[in-house]
């Protein structure tokens, strides 16, 4: 189905070489693949910066972190809220201010299955707002620093980018005439990924090679995603899941995005993620992308319309 390259086992952290001086930005740490992925980077000597919307959970969090790794840990968080465009800007400001180098910004972050039509303070529906323009215009906004450091971005995008209707809904960006939660969620998670392929596209014709970009996706992982914004259906169905081997622990779940972060000459064009059946489980390496995730067309649409509306200034 897939090679991993990395054996039976496929990508395991233990590939991590130093990371002592690297600096980690990763939004969504304080549950679930976000907090594996910054555990996992602490563990191993590296400075992580964490990005979360709610401060007494991100204290939490690093009183946690301390407790489980042992010896002292450089980790801080910054309040950003991806759902309002004026947070992920103030974020960022702080972010340029306080972190010099950026080896790696991995937007983890998401909501899901959001169960009715919600809009953001921006106009935006919901899911669209957080998962694809909020981490756009942060991408944006840091991308002077992740050249200079020679980073890269992760997107942590979903399989579900292959569901849904498997193109962009310009005509009606929010749904307002047939919002479905699966079908808007899947358009997000799409979105988010094809901003990653049309990045590398423009970072090419300009010539800059400094910055990579990686999409990944986590498979089916014990998180609180679908908990947190699904509906009682979903939340039902999803904790019965959650039970069979059908979904790995958030650890494994966190496995893709820490590959794209760290692993040496990783080939940009391909996604990443678990390779077992459905890409649920299994051995992280390469996984299938189906061609509608790099229509090219829809990927400049997206981008223009994606700027125009968060107002984005790309420094390519």
């Amino acid at each position: 189905m897939s090679n991993t390259k990395y054996g039976d086992k496929g990508w395991t952290p233990d590939r991590i070489q130093d990371v002592s001086g690297k600096t980690y930005v990763i939004t969504g740490t304080t549950s679930g693949t976000g907090y594996e992925t910054a555990k996992i980077l602490l563990a191993k000597g590296a400075k992580v910066v964490m990005l979360n919307r709610n401060p007494q959970k991100a204290e939490a969090t690093l009183a946690t972190l301390k407790q489980e790794i042992d010896g002292k840990i450089d980790a801080s968080n910054i309040v950003m809220d991806l759902s309002a465009l004026s947070s992920v800007r103030n974020a960022a400001a702080q972010v340029l201010e306080e972190v010099p180098q950026i080896d790696a910004l991995v937007c983890n972050a998401a909501i899901a299955q959001v169960p009715r039509q919600v809009m953001t303070v921006d106009g935006f529906e919901s899911q669209l707002g957080v998962n694809h323009y909020g981490n756009f215009l942060l991408q944006a906004l840091l991308f002077p620093r992740i050249e200079e450091s020679k980073g890269r971005i992760v997107t942590v995008g979903s399989m579900g980018y292959n569901l849904g209707i498997k193109t962009i809904q310009f005509d009606d960006m929010n749904w307002d005439n047939n919002y479905n939660p699966n079908s808007v969620y899947s358009q997000s998670k799409l979105a988010q990924m094809m901003s990653v392929y049309e990045l590398q596209d423009r970072l090419s014709e300009a010539g800059k090679s400094a910055v990579k970009v990686y999409a990944c996706h986590p498979g089916a992982s014990r998180t609180a995603l679908i908990k947190t914004n699904g509906s009682l259906l979903m939340r039902f169905i999803w904790q019965l899941m959650k039970l069979t081997p059908l979904v790995q622990s958030a650890e494994k779940g966190a496995y893709p995005a820490l590959m794209c972060a760290t692993e040496p000459h990783l080939d940009q064009s391909k996604f990443y993620g678990p390779t077992g059946r459905n890409y649920w489980t299994g051995p992280v390496g390469e996984c299938k992308l189906e061609p509608h995730a790099k229509d090219k067309a829809v990927m400049q649409r997206l981008w223009d319309l994606s700027v125009e509306q968060t107002s984005a200034k790309w420094n390519i």
